[in-house]
């Protein structure tokens, strides 16, 4: 049962919990506020879904201002490569360059040790964790067949 702190995404039989005090993008990424920075990092539902992480690799410096969906990195899971792309508009300011050593906590503490970046002067959609919970409710069939590779259906 999701405490008052958190709302809980259920996927199959394993959950993804979101907490309540961030914000959430449409790639699946959450954002939390410090002062004028907001920090990054991927969601329980994606981490669920690419399963164990284990190699991350930044395409732009810190510093360098980002377009909503300009691909930023890659990530190696044990699932795929995939890219990454940023999740607003903004200035990327710090990566989190333990990562690149070891992507473990992205995996363990995704929303702690495991955060990705910060950026600020951002632009974009966010959405609380209610709301992120209804685009996941709404996108979990298709994604289910994505998945299972029947794409088509």
């Amino acid at each position: 049962m999701a405490g008052e702190h958190e709302v809980v995404f259920w996927m199959g039989k394993f959950p993804a919990v979101l907490p309540r005090d961030r914000q959430y993008c449409r790639n699946h990424m959450w954002c939390q506020s410090h002062g004028e920075r907001r920090r990054f990092g991927f969601t329980s539902y994606a981490v669920r879904l690419m399963q164990d992480v284990y190699f991350l690799d930044w395409h732009v410096n810190e510093g360098d201002h980002v377009s909503y969906l300009q691909q930023i990195g890659h990530i190696e899971t044990s699932k795929a490569t995939a890219d990454l792309f940023a999740p607003l508009t903004g200035r990327i300011i710090q990566f989190n360059h333990a990562l690149l050593q070891d992507a473990s906590p992205i995996n363990l503490d995704g929303y702690g040790a495991g955060w990705l970046f910060e950026m600020t002067e951002t632009e974009g959609e966010v959405w609380d964790a209610e709301q992120y919970k209804a685009y996941l409710e709404a996108t979990w069939e298709e994604t289910q067949r994505t998945l299972k590779g029947d794409i088509n259906r």
